[in-house]
């Protein structure tokens, strides 16, 4: 079942935290801002709305990361019920795709609670002052990727807050797997 998170609540203040990173460094909020915002991404290994537009993230984030925009991803499923998210799974997966952010681990679930986090992907783009601007989707795409010429949203907003620090007021939610909570 599709689940989708609520509208941008512009302002609201990113939380910190200190994360487990794939490259074996640990990572805080601010190790990964940029000098003109950070993404901060929910996204998990085995969640088929993530697989099917991993590629599209990768060229986004890439993109946004010449633009002074910090990015970093977080797994918060139970690897437990879900072996495929477990550390070495994402170890494994930023390793093969190249990952040019850190790929960090929330085990006890605390940071995805923290930002209210709701399904992968779950994207928020923060300006440089870390007040939220974007909470929407990738593009167009769903379980199954978007036309190649689809509207890259998420790349414009970010490239926007970049350069004003603000995002559109228009956003469309992102759309994904829940979050796996521990029960």
């Amino acid at each position: 079942m599709a689940v989708s998170p609520p509208v941008c609540n512009f302002g609201w203040k990113a939380p910190d935290f200190t994360l487990p990173g794939t490259d074996g460094r640990n990572w805080s909020l601010k190790d990964i801002a940029g000098p003109k915002g950070a993404l901060i991404m929910f996204i998990c290994n085995h969640c088929p709305y993530v697989r099917s537009v991993l590629d599209r993230i990768l060229r986004d984030a890439r993109e946004l990361q010449s633009l002074g925009i910090g990015v970093a991803a977080i797994c918060a499923n139970d690897a437990t019920a879900y072996p495929d998210d477990s550390f070495a799974n994402m170890r494994a997966l930023a390793d093969s795709e190249g990952f040019t952010f850190p790929y960090l681990h929330d085990e006890t679930q605390d940071v995805a609670r923290a930002y209210d986090a709701a399904c992968t992907p779950d994207f928020f783009g923060f300006n440089a002052a870390g007040e939220l601007q974007y909470r929407g989707r990738l593009d167009a795409s769903g379980r199954q990727a978007a036309s190649p010429d689809a509207r890259r949203e998420l790349f414009e907003a970010m490239k926007l807050v970049a350069e004003t620090g603000e995002g559109p007021r228009e956003q469309v939610a992102s759309m994904g797997c829940s979050i796996k909570w521990r029960t």
